[in-house]
């Protein structure tokens, strides 16, 4: 690239001028020497100086290639910068990454030369307002020397072409003093320039990094909490909760003043329901229901998912997969006495827990389990004596029925710790315990009813109407035997004991009675002096008597004899009969029998099934039947007790999913799954419509039908 010519009109310093006249005489045409200088004077200016670094390198070396490839991106900047986003609320790793790095910065500012604060700043140094500092590249030119530059420029053409002539001399030299310093630089110590450092010079413009704008809003307070949530700190915390509420209800009370106690009680509850654990009482029961359901993981995918694959290589029998086992510490030493499904949430079942042996007889108590949380009751209610039955409304299951072992009935609301309700001695309170009591429609003006059976023969009904529990004695269970005489010659009355009772499912004013002397009564609710029919069913108490859910003739008992057995009520009534068929009635024989080896404490119809049914003993044992598949053998016999001489108590399935629950003598409740041979279901047919409730009831009667048309006695067939 050829040097570029320097300006007219810059001169150039004072010290220089003789050399350079000197230079241009040289080469000029007459090349006479001019001054004092010696012919090789010229020579010595081209003298090749090497720097005392400088690389010794021969002809190969320093025709070789380096190549090096530049790259815009910074080898130290990190890759991996992660930044909180408020817009998502979580660290995300930023795409752009600044490559710029910045060895040197300096902060500066340009003025226009002609503006004010330029002429104070060049007044303020005394630099006149004409002045100019420029820079060339062979030297630099002061600004009293520029002044006079700038008037040249209106001479005429003449005088230009002789200044013309001239430059180029000037350049030429300007250029070989910058390229090659002389030997005084060199005695100065200066460093001097490596010739074969040869670099291009490139400027590249800023590229300004891309900036997210956001605008954030000033966040909202915070606070961090930590803590270990266990099962047993969630229990503590229960427990300190209702140790409060007792003490609140433990305050004396004043003689005079009830109406104050009652506003006081009703401050105390509220006062509880504002504690800190009550505010936030339905969160934890959510955290409480997830911590289980990670603890017991693996039992609710067996609950949902798992069916047995062994059922396929099994003649026709089946098993029962145990799942959750259901437990409360203070009902240990007590007996599971009944259970019941709510029939609105079908995960929700409730227990009653008191004491079959009469010498040991203390507190009762009441529990809600549900299969979201096994680990604990869902409800806790403590009685004072023991509860041997309960009920669920079917269609407000708020509410509970409770059967006591003083005789005593009583109603309770869920969400209240004392009965709503509660009979005493002055009205219609048993005087035996009560074994069990079952909810009924709804009278003719709406007022809730249910039904109740105790040891002292009597089978009453029970009214609510406003605030009030009325009884009234439907039916009282008499020996036919008549009176007997007492030590004295007196006669007395001889009265049954009822142990249990069902009422039928579409006539509901037809019920049957189980006593301890092993009779099943047929009652009506019109009829309370006589019975519509007796058989003499077992040969000692009867536990449990069921009508069949299907089939409206139908209807199963268990006794403590060892046996389970299945009547069909008759078509005539002991009172249509004369005295030589009476007889017939009293041995009456059972459609089926089981003999199971040991005391069977509970029986219920499966209610996917007219011809499944389930037992439970004494000994432990579980025994599930279907008429459909083997009228004389079990299909699954199974040990559902832990601990050797555990007795089973009472057997219930869920009226939804397929399983079962079993309660024993030692307070524990187990539920199991039936596997696919247990429930087999007949197969519909493909493209037909899905059956309607009516048609499937309609099916089950026939499939029962059928099979009991093999046992039953021809002279019954030709009736």
């Amino acid at each position: 690239m050829p040097p570029k010519a320097a300006p007219k009109s810059k001169q150039a310093p004072k010290g220089k001028i003789s050399r350079q006249a000197g230079k241009s005489g040289k080469d000029g045409d007459d090349m006479t020497d001019m001054g004092d200088t010696d012919g090789d004077d010229w020579m010595n200016t081209k003298t090749l100086v090497k720097p005392d670094d400088q690389l010794d390198l021969n002809e190969q070396e320093l025709k070789e290639e380096f190549t090096r490839i530049l790259t815009a991106n910074n080898p130290h900047a990190p890759q991996n910068i992660v930044r909180y986003s408020f817009k998502e609320r979580q660290y995300k790793q930023t795409s752009h990454v600044d490559q710029l790095a910045i060895h040197f910065a300096l902060d500066g500012n340009m003025l226009h030369k002609e503006s004010d604060e330029a002429k104070r700043q060049m007044a303020k140094l005394g630099i006149p307002e004409s002045g100019e500092v420029a820079g060339s590249e062979g030297g630099e030119t002061t600004p009293a020397a520029a002044a006079p530059a700038e008037g040249e420029e209106g001479k005429d053409e003449t005088s230009a072409t002789q200044g013309e002539e001239t430059e180029p001399a000037k350049e030429g030299d300007q250029r070989e003093d910058a390229a090659t310093p002389g030997p005084s630089a060199a005695a100065k110590g200066e460093k001097l320039t490596n010739q074969f450092n040869f670099s291009e010079r490139a400027s590249q413009t800023y590229n300004n990094p891309y900036r997210e704008r956001g605008t954030a809003t000033e966040p909202p307070p915070r606070a961090t909490f930590s803590s270990n949530v266990t099962q047993w700190e969630i229990a503590d915390a229960y427990h300190e909760d209702f140790e409060k509420q007792e003490k609140s209800k433990e305050k004396k009370t004043i003689p005079g003043r009830k109406e104050e106690e009652k506003t006081r009680k009703k401050l105390t509850i509220t006062e509880t329901q504002g504690d800190d654990i009550s505010r936030i009482s339905k969160a934890t029961k959510i955290v409480e229901r997830m911590v289980n359901q990670n603890t017991y993981d693996d039992i609710a995918q067996d609950f949902k998912y798992w069916e047995d694959p062994s059922d396929e290589y099994r003649d026709n029998e089946g098993t029962m997969l145990p799942l959750w086992r259901f437990s409360y510490e203070k009902a240990k030493k007590l007996a599971v006495t009944s259970l019941c499904w709510n029939p609105k949430y079908k995960d929700l079942f409730a227990a009653s827990y008191g004491s079959y042996d009469f010498m040991k007889q203390g507190s009762g108590m009441i529990l809600f389990f549900s299969l979201k949380n096994p680990s604990f009751a869902e409800y806790i209610y403590e009685t004072d004596s023991g509860v041997m039955c309960l009920d669920v409304h079917p269609e407000h299951p708020y509410m509970v029925a409770i059967g006591f072992y003083d005789g005593s009935v009583g109603v309770y609301n869920v969400q209240k710790k004392e009965p709503v309700h509660r009979c005493t001695a002055k009205n219609g309170k048993h005087t035996d315990p009560v074994w069990q009591v079952r909810w009924q429609k709804d009278d003719l003006e709406n007022n809730h009813n249910f039904y109740s059976v105790s040891s002292d023969g009597r089978i009453v009904h029970w009214t609510i109407i406003k605030n009030e529990l009325l009884f009234e004695d439907v039916i009282t269970l008499t020996l036919p035997n008549g009176a007997a005489e007492g030590p004295d010659g007196t006669k007395v009355n001889t009265i049954g004991c009822g142990t249990a009772f069902d009422f039928h499912r579409k006539n509901d004013y037809l019920f049957l009675v189980g006593t301890e002397e092993g009779k099943i009564h047929q009652c009506s609710k019109a009829y309370s002096s006589q019975f519509l029919d007796t058989v003499d069913a077992h040969n000692m108490a009867v536990y449990k008597v069921r009508w069949n859910p299907f089939h409206p003739r139908i209807y199963i008992t268990c006794s403590a004899d060892w046996t389970v057995k299945i009547w069909e009520v008759s078509s005539k009534t002991t009172a249509d009969k004369s005295e030589s068929t009476s007889v017939e009635a009293q041995t009456k024989k059972p459609l089926f029998t089981f003999d199971l080896n040991n005391s069977v404490g509970d029986v219920a119809w499966a209610p996917y099934s007219s011809t499944v049914f389930a037992a439970v003993t004494a000994d432990g044992k579980m025994f599930v039947y279907d008429l459909n598949i083997n009228k004389y053998e079990p299909l699954c016999e199974q040990m559902v007790a832990q601990k050797k001489k555990t007795k089973l108590t009472h057997v219930e399935f869920n009226p939804k999913d397929p399983i079962l629950i079993v309660g024993d003598d030692r307070g524990n409740v187990t539920s199991l799954k039936i596997s696919p041979n247990l429930r087999k279901l007949p197969k519909e047919k493909k493209g037909a419509p899905p059956m309607d409730p009516k048609q499937k009831e309609d099916n089950e009667i026939a499939k029962l039908d059928k099979i009991l048309s093999m046992v039953r006695e021809p002279n019954e067939d030709k009736k």
